[in-house]
């Protein structure tokens, strides 16, 4: 039933991909790129508030990447149905180079598999920049909190709450597969502003759990916050190699190991950069390159070594190709399974 969801569904697939792939621009193009974003500013778009890992994220990155475009960059916060919101703003922007966003990649890609309710992107029309980062995400709890391990959970017997900021964020999506898989009772809680503010319900013991990636989660577990329970994939965290994987502590049916790995490799899609559809092609290749060089500078890698906020870049085409194939790559049968889980009709 699994598929490799690194792998493109189709020759024709692949035929759309290439059709959007940038091409090196001529000296004369890129000197009137230069001096086009010269001293102007340039809005980077954060679809959730400010404090969780998409604005650090997003603020990390900025500065450099407005370096290399010869332009400022501001970080400005649109929080709303789990970032969507701002992603259906950004779909409809004008291409003029001047907007971009970082997006949950598993969010949309998941919101646009199912039709949600509210989506009015496509993430094949959007332009690529490339991707951040991407990493596991971590289930954590309050220090204090009698759920030791999944099992745990699992015998409560009764409802386990989880923190969310909308339908399809990572957190609340990734709650609602953790029930399905685990058979757990559950209800899952919308409305905060962020990762952050999500996180601090559990903590005030308001929830119980939340789902969440392993770079908030390790800032949230080192202030002593919270507490990992399991990594939701097959292989551990970088940041928490003594957690076990839910592979490790669970004995899953064949069926739940499905629901974790569908899980798991939507999530690898990470922190996406995107600008609004139909930029032209020698402004787009400008932007994809800025951001190409920022991201693979030794010294902005450096900065998010020290400060745990790790960059692993895919250049555009590489992103395109991985989001387009996960929207793509699943029966009808799976499709259909998926909305189910997350209630979508």
């Amino acid at each position: 039933m699994l598929k490799s969801w690194a792998r493109l569904s189709g020759a024709a697939l692949v035929t759309v991909l290439l059709g959007g792939t940038a091409q090196a621009q001529s000296p004369d193009k890129t000197a009137a790129e230069q001096a086009y974003f010269k001293g102007k500013t340039v809005r980077l778009v954060v679809g959730y508030g400010a404090g969780g890992g998409y604005d650090v994220y997003a603020r990390m990155v900025a500065p450099h990447i407005g370096k290399h475009l010869g332009a400022n960059i501001i970080v400005e916060n649109q929080p709303g149905a789990g970032g969507l919101s701002a992603l259906n703003t950004i779909s409809i922007t004008p291409p003029d180079g001047l907007h971009m966003m970082i997006v949950n990649g598993a969010g949309a890609a998941l919101a646009q598999l199912v039709n949600g309710v509210g989506v009015r992107y496509d993430l094949g029309k959007l332009g690529h920049l490339g991707t951040v980062a991407a990493s596991p995400w971590i289930w954590l709890v309050a220090p204090q909190a009698k759920i030791q391990t999944p099992q745990d959970a699992m015998n409560a017997g009764r409802e386990i709450m989880w923190s969310a900021t909308g339908p399809m964020d990572g957190l609340g999506d990734g709650a609602q597969f953790t029930c399905e898989a685990l058979q757990m009772k559950c209800k899952v809680v919308m409305g905060y502003n962020g990762s952050n503010q999500a996180a601090l319900a559990v903590t005030r013991g308001e929830m119980d759990s939340i789902y969440v990636s392993d770079t908030s989660a390790n800032n949230y577990v080192k202030s002593g916050q919270n507490r990992a329970v399991a990594a939701m994939a097959r292989k551990r965290s970088r940041f928490f190699p003594d957690v076990p994987t839910i592979f490790e502590v669970a004995k899953l049916t064949p069926d739940q190991a499905w629901l974790f790995d569908f899980r798991a490799n939507i999530e690898d899609l990470g922190r996406i950069l995107v600008v609004p559809p139909g930029m032209a092609p020698e402004r787009l290749a400008f932007m994809q390159d800025a951001v190409k060089k920022a991201l693979t500078d030794a010294d902005v890698i450096a900065e998010g070594e020290r400060t745990q906020r790790y960059i692993d870049f895919q250049d555009a085409e590489t992103t395109r190709k991985r989001t387009l194939s996960v929207v793509a790559d699943v029966t009808p049968a799976q499709k259909e399974r998926v909305k189910s889980i997350l209630d979508v009709k």
